[in-house]
């Protein structure tokens, strides 16, 4: 008996070790099978089109007579409107996204970009940007201050006059003047602003 015992200890020991090394190759064809599957195109395809999917149910939005209900992470579902754009919107998203931005911005930058975004400054900065502060006029102001100095300032040393100082002034202003005057003959023959 103890004879046949230890004959079936053996059997026992050997299949077990069987037992493992099959397991272990079965988990190798299985692993192998999986990364074959995973390379073929149609299960690319299949978790490229699962993916897409998830994507897009996460992406719906539901939409009644004219009006889209998005769903956002740190936001609950808030209502967005189709169609133009007013003014009152347009306000308030500027509005928004400038409180966002200035959140984020250093004390100092901050405190000069409520004060450069202040209604009143904005309104002048636009008017004398649209009217006075024309960029042709302004270089046009420039190149003519600089040319009529420099010939002013070359005559009167070779002919021993002396300058007072307001022919830069005067000369950039005429220079202004007729870069304005072009501007806006531009304007009226061609119809485009800029």
């Amino acid at each position: 008996m103890s004879d046949r015992q230890e004959r079936l200890k053996n059997i026992n020991q050997d299949h077990s070790i069987e037992t493992s090394r099959s397991a272990a190759q079965r988990l190798d064809r299985l692993s192998k099978d999986r990364e074959s599957q995973e390379l073929s195109p149609d299960s690319s395809k299949n978790r490229t089109e699962s993916a897409r999917l998830e994507v897009m149910k996460n992406a719906i939005s539901v939409e009644t007579k004219g009006k889209i209900l998005e769903t956002s992470k740190d936001r609950s579902a808030t209502l967005r409107y189709r169609g133009p754009i007013d003014d009152k919107r347009r306000d308030e998203s500027y509005n928004r996204t400038l409180k966002h931005v200035q959140s984020e911005l250093p004390l100092s930058s901050r405190l000069f970009s409520k004060f450069t975004h202040n209604k009143i400054v904005e309104k002048t900065s636009d008017i004398i940007g649209s009217t006075l502060a024309r960029p042709n006029s302004m270089l046009s102001g420039a190149i003519f201050a600089f040319i009529f100095t420099l010939t002013t300032y070359t005559v009167a040393k070779t002919t021993g006059y002396a300058l007072s100082g307001f022919e830069t002034i005067a000369s950039f202003i005429a220079g202004w003047a007729s870069g304005v005057i072009f501007d806006y003959l531009r304007i009226l023959f061609t119809g485009k602003k800029f």
